[in-house]
């Protein structure tokens, strides 16, 4: 963007100077009215001044007759207005005609629209050309046309009166229906304008809805939710009655996913659409419909009422799709299913779903859901939370080669939220392994994917994981206030995965030395457990951190929360979490001269472990049983 302020006095009369060229030296007044009236813009610098010049046919009028001249025009519109009225009608009704197109406009469709002959319709071209406020490009009849500015459009298209306009845009739309089919396709939302225009509301909101899809397809989310609520907005004008029903369903189904994947999935604007397309759904007796509004429901409303309420939609999900036997609804149910059970801490159960649900997966088949259910492909999530389970489960490299694949297939699948979605569980999957590496590239990739395409929520991730692995590799206070910002920013917009990541705050806050603040963040990660209980052996992990800061004589206090830290994970089968807060237990006693029961505590667990045998925690229990005093 590039700031133009408006001209001062002294260009501003070196511009009018400039412009009177040999007519001579302007009279004083006049001048000083132009510069006056025209407030420094240079578009209206130069029509008022031309407007002057030209009055009586003559440049030396202005001077010559200073007694008779016409008063300057008090807006840039009036100006214009003159410069239109002495082209004649004929080019006054082009100009008009072609401003309804818009801006740019063809000769095609000006000659297709105006009932003028040929022979008149180039002719008014030819003068509005001639007058410097229309350019051309090419030759008739494959010759485009440019008003000069917008303000020279708006004044043209200003001129008409209701009734006339509208019939005008209804011949618009009619002729771009029939003339130019592929700009139909590629640009659905300039039909859908003009139908609104001309005040028929049945075939506007169908291309608004058209215009949605498109623009969601291609991750235009901004522009989705803008085409899509526009056409729910018009369909209350439309006739009551079941098409009406069907149509705004359709665009409140469409409007769900593009909300969050620019809002998050809390997003209030995304939970209104998924209540109203049940509410049209259930009318409706669409099965199928309803089945998406309640998956919209299970993702939007469950980020404030907690994990319970998410988990009883499964079973309302599960029973609309079975009796319908249709796979892409029970690939939806599992989809929801597996989201559901890893942040409770059913995590076998949750890669059950995973599995059963991408054996049904097809991406000839179910390509599209990543527009329909949620704003991410399935498989993309399935296997990206998959990782994360994985991990929690001891299979640290099984975890990677899962990110690794939705990566892949989000890149395969071409869908940007897919992809920002990847990137995401990937990025937090590596945050697990302590690969500090790994999490600034993905980190970086996903801050500047989501800068480019306006996904909030997935930008304050990648800026989690910067900031986090900034603070953990050198740039300590730089990272962790990009951290804590960014987790604010994140839980602006939803709760997934805000337990963990102020966890890790929490412990980053501890490495800094700033214990008041890592209380603070646990408090925090605390009162998210009714959302994602997974996390609770880490924030019991880090809260024995915590203690032993508050008071490192109170031994007794950091060994309770290890204990239940341990527990917990045990409770979740989560071996990756059991060891790393064995880990902290085992620590503490050999600090306590208790190193046989460290070292007790730590054998079963690692022996269990087949891989992963490089990474941080692992490496540190074999260095602890090796070195056991």
């Amino acid at each position: 963007m590039m700031a133009l302020p408006r001209l001062g006095r002294r260009e501003s009369a070196a511009l009018v100077r400039q412009l009177a060229g040999n007519a001579g030296e302007l009279p004083t007044d006049l001048l000083e009215e132009i510069i006056e009236r025209t407030d420094g813009v240079p578009l209206f610098l130069e029509e008022v001044t031309k407007a002057i010049l030209r009055e009586d046919g003559a440049r030396s009028a202005v001077v010559a007759i200073p007694g008779q001249r016409t008063a300057v025009p008090a807006t840039l519109q009036a100006s214009l207005m003159a410069r239109l009225d002495r082209l004649g009608p004929a080019a006054r009704e082009i100009a008009q005609t072609g401003a309804a197109i818009g801006r740019e406009f063809s000769y095609d469709l000006v000659s297709a629209v105006t009932p003028q002959p040929v022979a008149d319709v180039q002719a008014a071209l030819d003068r509005l050309v001639g007058s410097g406020l229309v350019f051309q490009r090419g030759t008739p009849p494959a010759a485009d046309y440019q008003f000069k500015h917008a303000l020279v459009q708006d004044t043209a298209y200003g001129t008409l009166l209701r009734g006339p306009r509208q019939a005008l845009r209804g011949r618009i739309a009619a002729a771009i229906e029939n003339r130019t089919s592929e700009r139909v396709e590629r640009e659905p939302e300039i039909l859908a304008y003009h139908w609104a225009e001309a005040g028929n509301a049945q075939r506007a909101v169908g291309y608004w809805l058209e215009a949605g899809r498109r623009a969601a397809a291609r991750s235009a989310n901004r522009e989705a939710v803008a085409h899509l609520s526009r056409g729910a907005e018009m369909v209350a004008s439309l006739p009551e009655g079941a098409e009406a029903m069907r149509l705004e369903l359709a665009l409140q189904l469409a409007l769900g996913p593009a909300v969050m994947s620019i809002r998050g999935y809390g997003a209030p604007e995304a939970v209104a659409a998924y209540r109203r397309a049940r509410e049209l759904a259930e009318s409706l007796g669409d099965s199928r419909s309803l089945f998406a509004a309640i998956w919209g429901l299970w993702l939007t409303t469950g980020q404030s009422l907690g994990i319970d309420a998410r988990a009883n939609y499964l079973d309302e999900l599960f029973r609309v799709a079975e009796p319908l036997r249709d796979t892409a609804l029970e690939l939806q149910a599992h989809h929801a299913a597996w989201a559901t059970l890893i942040f409770r801490g059913d995590l076998v159960s949750m890669q059950d779903h995973v599995r059963r649900g991408l054996e049904l997966y097809d991406r000839k088949l179910h390509g599209d859901h990543a527009i329909l259910y949620g704003g991410h492909d399935p498989a993309v999530c399935g296997t990206g939370q998959g990782a994360l389970a994985l991990w929690m489960l001891g299979y640290p490299d099984q975890a990677v080669e899962n990110g690794r694949r939705s990566i892949a297939l989000a890149n395969d699948v071409a869908h940007q939220p897919s992809v920002g979605h990847a990137l995401w569980f990937t990025g937090v999957a590596y945050m697990m392994r302590r690969d500090y590496s790994a999490v600034l590239r993905l980190a970086e990739q996903l801050v500047e994917l989501s800068r480019d395409r306006g996904l909030t929520q997935y930008q304050a991730i990648g800026r989690i994981m910067r900031g986090w692995t900034r603070a953990q590799s050198g740039t300590l206070e730089d990272g962790l206030a990009e951290l804590r910002a960014a987790i604010g920013d994140h839980r602006a917009n939803a709760t997934v995965l805000t337990g963990f990541f102020a966890a890790a705050l929490a412990e980053t806050e501890l490495l800094a030395g700033h214990v008041d603040e890592a209380a603070s963040a646990l408090a925090l990660a605390v009162t998210t457990l009714k959302h994602e209980r997974v996390w609770a052996s880490d924030i019991s992990r880090v809260t024995g951190d915590l203690r032993l800061a508050q008071n490192p004589t109170d031994v007794h206090a950091a060994e309770q929360m290890y204990d239940e830290a341990i527990a917990t994970a045990r409770f979740h089968d989560a071996k990756s979490m059991e060891l790393r807060a064995a880990l902290r237990l085992a620590r503490l006693r050999q600090r306590q001269g208790r190193s046989q029961e460290a070292t007790d505590l730590i054998k079963p667990i690692y022996s269990w472990f087949t891989e992963g045998l490089d990474t941080p925690d692992l490496k540190e229990a074999r260095e602890l049983l090796e070195h056991p005093a």
